[in-house]
């Protein structure tokens, strides 16, 4: 995607082209200026005694704000705003004042620092900061791509910037090293020319840390000598040698989580690359026709979108923003991935002897899943207990099932038996939604897969086998439950379901879940669970197993 840019000049204090370790024998003010702020140690101390604020960056969007005001009181309002806010550097008659960095640019550089510096999530802060600067169209769309998919490759931007840093990226002050990954995605992985992201990024830089410029240009330039492929070539391991540790960094992945999806995939390498290569595109947006309240082949035609090519529900968005549609907006459909929609339907379609009436959502939030089961149940004069354990959550879902035949319980989903609305052997369909490590999900939550680490397992496991075991108390017998996660890994899902079936204490039958699903539906496998995946079926990789109480 190609992005503004400004026209090609001269950047302050730049050098010919080299590499950024040599910057390091500059001598004098210029030395000290790069050290101070490109190395985090010293500048840690340096800023020690500054109020709180001021160290985190100033404003909340990581600009100097005080500094800003001092350069900026005597300027018009919305001059002040577009200058000083987004880094002009303006000193009195000294030097002509330098054009600030452009509004697409800053956005994406204020999404990714809250990320890394407030644990922040992309998906919840970038709108916001999008729709308070006013920014839409191809700006609105630029600066999405600069933050997704500098959050998708920072680990490997991370490896190259290293190498051409000569200095290992965490002794990177933070704002500073929020800016070399900004400018690195820009020359390695979009048509933005080399000039223009080298130029942009140094002015960054110098508004949020200004004596850093000259070994950010450094790095930089060091970055434009070779493409992202070269790049790869010479920071990878080999392949032949090191299989996951080659496509981890060739694909920008941690290595544990390669290895999970190569051993859910068989050990297929060859797959395995097509998964995380998949894992780095931008996902499209699926919305879900509620049943009995919206056509999806009309619904498509109302949103200039296509009916989606296995949900009987699902509709693909050619983009913009979902919320805004009239559909969503009054509830004749919602935002789930494909994927969520097969899993809930799956459930629904099963075949069941006996009464059917009595639905449970045991995990409900935030209420995609109970959307639709809510919607299916209204069709078939059933009703659905959705319990959620969160407050905020369980409201959200409330949200989501508004008009439809949805009681919701806030409550722990593993109290079955314990709490009178939560009666054991009662309910002819349960779904269990488990908590999981999201791996299924990394292309719709960039940052989660720099969070998450194998030490999450223990814990969540624990808690997906408490809540399996607890929907298997739940239904009747031969009633269905259906153990549902939003990740491959082989721990979350197969050692799981076996597990609780195993220690549920009563007889429990695997259903194939693969008739569930529709019909020509390519590489399911062999049964009797699913796992679906984004380079196959275009979902998330979500997974299925269907239970039986005996």
């Amino acid at each position: 995607m190609t992005g503004p840019s400004r026209p090609d000049r001269p950047v302050e204090g730049e050098r010919p082209r080299g590499h950024a370790r040599e910057h390091a024998d500059r001598p004098g003010a210029e030395r000290r200026g790069d050290d101070r702020f490109g190395d985090r140690e010293r500048g840690d101390r340096q800023r020690a005694d500054r109020p709180a604020a001021d160290r985190r960056g100033g404003d909340r969007f990581g600009g100097d704000r005080e500094r800003a005001d001092r350069r900026g009181g005597d300027r018009p309002g919305a001059d002040r705003r577009g200058g000083d806010r987004f880094g002009a550097d303006r000193r009195g008659g000294r030097r002509p004042a330098r054009p600030a960095v452009d509004l697409p640019r800053q956005i994406a550089y204020e999404a990714i620092a809250a990320v890394h510096r407030d644990d922040a999530y992309a998906n919840l802060v970038l709108p916001a900061m999008l729709r308070e600067a006013g920014l839409t169209g191809r700006d609105a769309a630029f600066a999405t791509e600069l933050t997704y998919g500098t959050l998708r490759h920072t680990g490997t931007l991370d490896a190259i910037v290293t190498d051409a840093a000569g200095r290992d990226v965490q002794r990177i002050d933070p704002p500073v090293r929020d800016a070399l990954r900004l400018g690195a995605y820009q020359i390695l992985h979009t048509r933005v020319p080399a000039h223009a992201a080298v130029s942009s990024t140094v002015d960054l830089v110098r508004s949020v840390g200004p004596a850093a410029t000259g070994f950010a240009n450094a790095v930089l330039r060091e970055i434009t000598s070779r493409d992202a492929d070269a790049w790869v070539a010479k920071i990878a391991p080999a392949e032949e040698t090191d299989p996951i540790g080659h496509l981890a960094l060739a694909y920008s992945h941690p290595q544990w989580i390669v290895r999970s999806f190569a051993e859910a995939l068989g050990g297929d390498m060859g797959e395995t690359a097509r998964l995380l290569i998949e894992d780095n595109e931008r996902p499209p947006v699926h919305l879900c026709a509620r049943p009995g309240l919206a056509d999806p082949v009309v619904l498509a035609d109302e949103v200039g979108g296509a009916p989606g090519a296995f949900s009987p529900y699902a509709v693909y968005l050619p983009g913009g923003a979902p919320g805004d549609l009239p559909a969503v907006a009054d509830g004749r459909a919602h935002v789930q991935d494909e994927g969520s929609q097969l899993v809930a339907d799956a459930l629904a379609t099963a075949p069941l002897d006996g009464p059917d009436g009595r639905w449970l959502d045991l995990c409900a939030g935030p209420g995609g899943k109970s959307g639709l089961l809510g919607a299916l149940a209204a069709v078939r004069g059933a009703r659905l207990t959705a319990v959620e354990v969160a407050e905020h959550r369980a409201r959200l879902v409330e949200q989501a099932t508004r008009g439809l035949p949805v009681t919701v319980l806030h409550a722990d989903g593993r109290d079955v038996g314990g709490d009178p609305k939560l009666p054991e052997g009662h309910f002819d369909r349960v779904l269990v939604d488990a908590p999981c490590t999201g791996l299924g999900a990394l292309r719709r939550r960039p940052e989660a897969r720099w969070r998450r680490q194998p030490s999450d397992l223990p814990a969540l496991t624990r808690l997906q086998r408490e809540l399996l075991t607890a929907a298997l108390r739940a239904a009747r017998p031969g009633g269905l439950v259906a153990y549902v996660t939003c990740s491959p890994h082989v721990v979350e899902t197969h050692v799981t379901v076996t597990e609780a079936a195993r220690r549920c204490g009563f007889g429990v039958d695997f259903v194939d879940a693969r008739p569930l699903l529709p019909a020509g539906m390519p590489g399911l496998g062999d049964g009797p669970t699913v796992q679906l995946w984004p380079h196959r079926h275009g979902t998330d990789a979500m997974f299925l197993a269907v239970l039986r109480r005996v």
